[in-house]
């Protein structure tokens, strides 16, 4: 949830892998598996403090993932009305994810970024929706590589320098699952405060989730870091919104 790369692999595919960086002491979360909420399929991993998810995918042919903070640092409040990680599940329930965004409550919910795959034509939209705590910000992206580091972690100074080992890894790697996962693991300059596995003493990377998808079918990797345990998930998904097979 802190730090996000995305990779086009055609028309119909793409890699989108996230890094989950909290403080170590947060209670531990649920590896991805499937669960039914209001008749809607959902694959994710859930967190085990709010019941919420980070990243997940629904047969609403649709996935999205969240990093914590909009555009520029922020500090939190003590509390806030709503997690961000239910947020995520309202929002991979609904039937229109553009009527979805506009509609969705955010008042009192502390500022985050959605990173949205939505399939539900024979392309594919990706979309960055940001809530900066006041208003809400929709902008369709263009099928090429990004990478997104949270703002409440890193300043515009280190986005840009991850931006140039994302760059770089480009142009030295066969795109796949396989290698951008090394990037997630390995990407950095040897200083833990701002490499993108991070470890800052009291938190940083606990796990690492990798979702693939080619035409309907999903590849759905899931690491926790600390225990090395790995979880696999293969989905296939149909235009109707419906799951095939598990």
């Amino acid at each position: 949830m802190c730090t996000v790369t995305f990779l086009p692999l055609n028309k119909e595919g793409f890699i989108l892998t996230s890094s989950r960086d909290i403080p170590f002491s947060r209670e531990k979360a649920l590896s991805p598996k499937r669960y039914i909420e209001d008749g809607v399929s959902m694959w994710y991993p859930k967190d085990g403090k709010a019941g919420g998810s980070w990243i997940g995918i629904s047969s609403k042919n649709r996935l999205i993932c969240l990093l914590n903070g909009g555009y520029v640092y922020h500090t939190s409040l003590a509390s806030y009305k709503k997690s961000r990680g239910l947020i995520v599940k309202q929002l991979l329930k609904v039937d229109n994810i553009k009527k979805g965004l506009h509609e969705v409550d955010l008042k009192g919910v502390e500022q985050f970024t959605l990173v949205i795959l939505d399939w539900n034509t024979n392309d594919f939209e990706l979309l960055e929706f940001v809530w900066d705590g006041a208003k809400k910000h929709l902008k369709k992206m263009k099928h090429e590589p990004y990478i997104w580091s949270s703002s409440t972690l890193y300043d515009d100074a280190v986005k840009q320098m991850r931006w140039q080992w994302f760059k770089n890894w480009q142009n030295d790697q066969l795109i796949s699952q396989e290698s951008i996962l090394e990037f997630h693991h390995l990407a950095g300059v040897g200083d833990p405060n701002i490499d993108v596995m991070m470890n800052r003493k009291n938190g940083g990377t606990v796990s690492i989730t990798s979702v693939k998808r080619v035409k309907n079918n999903i590849n759905f990797l899931y690491e926790d870091v600390r225990t090395l345990k790995k979880t696999e998930l293969l989905i296939e998904l149909n235009n109707s919104n419906c799951e095939n097979a598990l």
